[in-house]
């Protein structure tokens, strides 16, 4: 049997495996997201006690491995009697990682924002949330869009760590087909379209974004 046919024959387990990726990449992004919002805003902020916290809660997410977060979340907290299922621990490891790296964008998003910008909104009596989340945010947030993008496909592609707590992902779902009958070079090939085709897209659009920031600047 040919390569060809013997993926057509594993591509509906491995589109399975490919479904669980996503979700927990969705997942990750949709949660992670907001919360990186919410440790920018910490981080930047001059009470000491907020900032040291944030800024705690971002270098433990960024410095750690991802796969190390996962192990915590998924066998260390039973420990202190909370437990998860496996794909909830993965999403909660994820979202942390998502939510690290993604405050430090924002962070440098909302720094870019010309200071000028603030003194205008004050001129016309703007209070200080409304400068935040009508002049500051929507600038801000637009030259960290490459950036976010960029953190998705890394968290999309992180899924695969989730292999290791038994989360029936795509690389789960390939490590089973190739214990069938060893053939582990064909499946994990297979595997590596699978990402490529999310990925690369990805990528080009994130590109495209970049490109088209740059030419605004």
């Amino acid at each position: 049997m040919s390569w060809f046919a013997e993926w057509a024959a594993y591509l509906p387990q491995m589109v399975s495996g490919l479904g669980v990726s996503l979700l927990i990449a969705g997942v990750a992004i949709a949660a992670g997201y907001p919360l990186g919002l919410v440790l920018s805003v910490l981080v930047s902020t001059k009470n000491l006690a907020l900032r040291t916290f944030g800024l705690a809660i971002v270098e433990i997410g960024r410095g750690a491995p991802a796969l190390v977060i996962l192990y915590l979340f998924y066998y260390g907290l039973p420990k202190f009697g909370i437990a998860f299922e496996s794909i909830t621990a993965a999403c909660l490891a994820l979202t942390w990682n998502a939510a690290a790296y993604s405050s430090e964008i924002m962070r440098a998003g909302l720094q870019s924002v010309d200071r000028g910008q603030s003194e205008a909104a004050n001129a016309l009596g703007l209070s200080r949330t409304h400068t935040f989340w009508r002049v500051i945010m929507p600038q801000g947030m637009r030259s960290a869009v490459p950036g976010l993008m960029g953190v998705a496909i890394q968290v999309f592609q992180g899924t695969s760590l989730a292999y290791a707590i038994a989360v029936p992902e795509l690389m789960k779902s390939a490590y089973n087909i190739g214990s069938q009958d060893f053939n582990y070079l064909q499946i994990f090939t297979l595997a590596g379209i699978c990402y490529a085709v999310i990925s690369m897209p990805a990528t080009w659009v994130t590109v495209y974004f970049e490109k088209r920031m740059a030419r605004h600047v």
